[in-house]
């Protein structure tokens, strides 16, 4: 099922155009903050805003002679300028532009990744609103465990999502930093005030401490946070990929009305939707180990980071949101078998329910190790030889001289183990 993803902006954000422009931004205002100290003439950085422009083209041209991106891009714009040229990139590094504009491109991109995080939050409250009481099997070790619902299982997903909405949004935070410290971080021939002032303007604080750039711990850290986002979905995508197995068959995802499984088997209905996100995040997790080994680099800088970070970041930042796009059309368009999860707690007659009859023969005066034993018997016997352990239970006379029909009968109520989920719910969903 081909999944029209038609957002633009984290594309453009990331685009070379759009690079250049946050270059721009930097270093105009950079200029705006020396006219606060009195520097710079108002009138004349005011003249500049309005001529300062760059061509991709033209920076390609210089690009090529110079060899340096930067000083191509500097050179580019002051062609634009003319006298007024003068105001441009002074007492700054390289780095001060880059890795402030760096900081920019994610701020912008995180608020994409915060709105997705929301919007798939949103869906899933809706999702585990509608199943609350929709009855299905909770499993450990992939082996039928005891009776849940369905809207529980999906409160748990919307608790880690949340988690991860916090977690991402302090790492967002952590990494609103910004520098104009010009080479190796000393100021050296710029002042801190314009640093400060230069990042208040930004919506940027000013790193405490720079050494040409910005140490990378942060933004291994804002990648993790990535990392973690991806892991979860994936998550939840292999859950919805084991629920959607024919043996199983409790969720499917959506299929187009001229929707094709398989090239060869025309009753081939795949959940591929899930098992993309499951493939894209191995990228965003290798992506993040990446980001760890740019955090030992040689002395004050290098720039052995700067290349892996022109395509993790975009690819990650890109992914992770085309993952929260996708995963949330999964969600929206989720179909749910009612039938087949409340079939699923009956299988073997409901040995699921071995434990209600284990603690029922404690209370009547077994031992527990008497009472596992009986009870082991009977449920083993069921699930072996295609049986029923509520029959098996009702002609055992270790169990019927203590437990009457109609207590046995009772003990196979399903609504017995939903007795708690309000409190669950009102924790999750307030």
């Amino acid at each position: 099922m081909i999944d029209r993803y038609s957002r633009e902006e984290m594309k453009k954000i990331w685009d070379l155009q759009s690079k250049f422009e946050y270059y721009l931004k930097v270093e105009i205002a950079v200029c705006e903050a020396y006219t606060k100290t009195g520097k710079f003439p108002k009138k004349d950085i005011e003249e500049l805003k309005k001529k300062a422009s760059f061509t991709i083209e033209r920076i390609d041209e210089i690009e090529a002679e110079v060899r340096h991106d930067v000083i191509a891009f500097l050179t580019c714009v002051n062609e634009s300028l003319g006298d007024l040229a003068k105001y441009m990139h002074v007492g700054m590094t390289s780095s001060d532009v880059i890795d402030t504009a760096f900081a920019l491109q994610i701020q912008d991109s995180g608020k994409i990744i915060i709105q997705d995080l929301e919007e798939t939050i949103q869906s899933l409250k809706e999702l585990a609103k509608k199943h609350k009481t929709t009855v299905c099997i909770g499993r450990s070790h992939g082996i039928h465990a005891e009776i849940m619902t369905f809207g529980v299982k999906i409160c748990s997903w919307i608790d880690i999502l949340e988690r991860q909405l916090d977690n991402f949004k302090h790492a967002l935070e952590e990494i609103r930093v910004g520098q104009i410290s010009g080479p190796v971080g000393t100021y050296s021939n710029i002042s801190p005030k314009i640093e400060e002032i230069t990042c208040k303007n930004l919506g940027l604080k000013p790193a405490r401490i720079s050494t040409q750039i910005i140490a990378r711990d942060y933004h291994a850290y804002f990648m993790q946070s990535l990392a973690l986002i991806a892991s979860v979905i994936e998550q939840f995508a292999t859950e919805i990929r084991h629920l959607q197995r024919t043996e199983v068959l409790e969720v499917e995802e959506g299929f187009g009305a001229k929707q094709k499984g398989s090239s060869a088997m025309p009753h081939k209905k795949n959940p591929v939707l899930s098992e993309n996100l499951c493939g894209l995040t191995r990228v965003v997790r290798a992506n993040s180990l990446v980001a760890l080994e740019n955090i030992p680099l040689w002395h004050e800088r290098d720039i052995s980071h700067s290349s892996a970070e022109r395509i993790i970041f975009p690819d990650s930042l890109t992914l992770v949101d085309f993952m929260l796009h996708r995963f949330n059309g999964v969600v929206q368009n989720l179909v749910v078998h009612e039938k087949n999860m409340l079939k699923n707690t009956e299988k073997f007659g409901g040995i699921v329910f071995s434990q209600k009859v284990l603690l029922e023969l404690v209370e009547k005066g077994l031992t527990r190790e008497e009472a596992y034993r009986i009870v082991q018997r009977n449920a083993l016997d069921a699930f072996e030889n295609e049986g029923n352990f509520k029959n098996n239970l009702l002609n055992d006379s270790e169990v019927t001289k203590l437990l009457t029909n109609d207590e046995i009968e009772k003990i196979f109520d399903k609504n017995a183990f939903l007795e708690n989920i309000n409190t669950i719910y009102k924790r999750v969903l307030n």
